[in-house]
């Protein structure tokens, strides 16, 4: 199986309780807003743009050495662009716990089918015991 295979069959069994997550993030407008801008800024085509729009900046000669225009809107762009990713953190931190918290109910679910199981194995543990005196009496009484 080759990479873009094992991606595809990931992405077709997405957890459940995820897929609800995001549906209930993508309520907001808000959301969508930052989770596209995160996309889009965590990119290569974000890389690209900014070598072309750096290099057409100088090259252009659009302002003189040392560019105080140009350092003021990177510094801007980097402040904003720090945000998002924070927001990105928090959405990562968001989903994390939602598996957390599936994880956990699916061990308790587990627990308390070992706990039945445990409970009936202990029910045949005396049920053959019991087969095994009513034999041996038979066996005692017969013989």
């Amino acid at each position: 199986m080759n990479g873009v295979d094992l991606i595809q069959r990931l992405r077709s069994e997405q957890n459940p309780a995820l897929l609800e997550h995001a549906a209930k993030r993508a309520e907001s407008a808000q959301n969508r807003i930052a989770d596209r801008i995160t996309d889009f800024a965590g990119s290569m085509r974000f890389v690209y743009l900014h070598i072309l729009w750096f290099g057409f900046w100088i090259g252009s000669g659009v302002e003189r050495y040392p560019y105080g225009l140009l350092t003021m809107i990177v510094s801007l762009e980097a402040i904003f662009l720090s945000t998002f990713v924070m927001i990105s953190q928090n959405r990562a931190d968001a989903k994390r716990q939602v598996v957390a918290n599936l994880q956990w109910q699916t061990v308790q679910e587990e627990d308390k089918q070992n706990e039945q199981l445990l409970d009936l194995s202990n029910q045949i543990l005396e049920l053959t015991k019991a087969v095994h005196a009513y034999a041996a009496a038979r066996s005692k009484h017969g013989a």
